[in-house]
C-alpha cells in the first residue's frame, strides 16, 4: 500500500467527512433524520444488492455495491458518535483486536493447519470473547475519561 502524502487525506477519511456533513446541521434533511433503526432496511437493501454483484462476479458492480454498504456503516457510526457511544475508528479497532483474537494460529502460537481445524476451534474462541469485549469497551472508555 503506497504511503500517504503528509496532509493529504484518503478517500476513505473524504468520505468519512462527507457523511459527518450530510448528517450536520447544514446537511441533508433526511440524512439528519436517519436513526439506526430507521437504516435497517437499507442495510439488508444494501447486503443484499452486494451478494447479488458477487453472484454475477461483475467487478465494477461489486466495487459499486460495497460502496453502498460502506456508506451505511459510515451512517451507523456517524450516528453513534454523534450520541457519543462509540466512533468509526473504535469499530475498527474493535474488529482489529476481534481478528487477532479468532486468529491465533496467524498470530499467535496456535497451530491449525487446515480451515477444518480453524473451524472447530472457532467457537471456543468465540465463547471467551464476550468478555474481553467488555474489558476492550472498558479500557477504551478509562482512555477517553482521562
Amino acid at each position: 500500500m503506497p504511503a500517504r502524502k503528509a496532509g493529504r487525506k484518503t478517500e476513505l477519511q473524504k468520505l468519512v467527512d462527507i457523511v459527518a456533513r450530510l448528517r450536520s446541521p447544514k446537511g441533508c434533511p433526511w440524512d439528519r433524520k436517519q436513526t439506526h433503526l430507521s437504516l435497517i432496511p437499507y442495510l439488508r437493501e444494501e447486503a443484499g444488492e452486494v451478494e447479488e454483484a458477487l453472484r454475477r462476479g461483475r467487478w465494477h458492480e461489486i466495487e459499486d455495491e460495497l460502496g453502498d454498504l460502506l456508506l451505511q456503516i459510515l451512517l451507523h457510526s456517524e450516528i453513534a458518535r454523534e450520541k457519543k457511544r462509540f466512533t468509526l475508528e473504535d469499530v475498527a479497532r474493535s474488529q482489529r483486536l476481534k481478528l487477532i483474537r479468532r486468529h491465533p494460529h496467524v498470530f499467535g502460537d496456535a497451530q491449525y493447519k487446515t480451515a477444518e481445524a480453524v473451524l472447530r476451534n472457532w467457537d471456543e474462541i468465540k465463547k471467551g470473547e464476550r468478555k474481553l469485549r467488555r474489558a476492550d469497551v472498558a479500557a477504551r472508555d478509562r482512555r477517553r475519561a482521562r
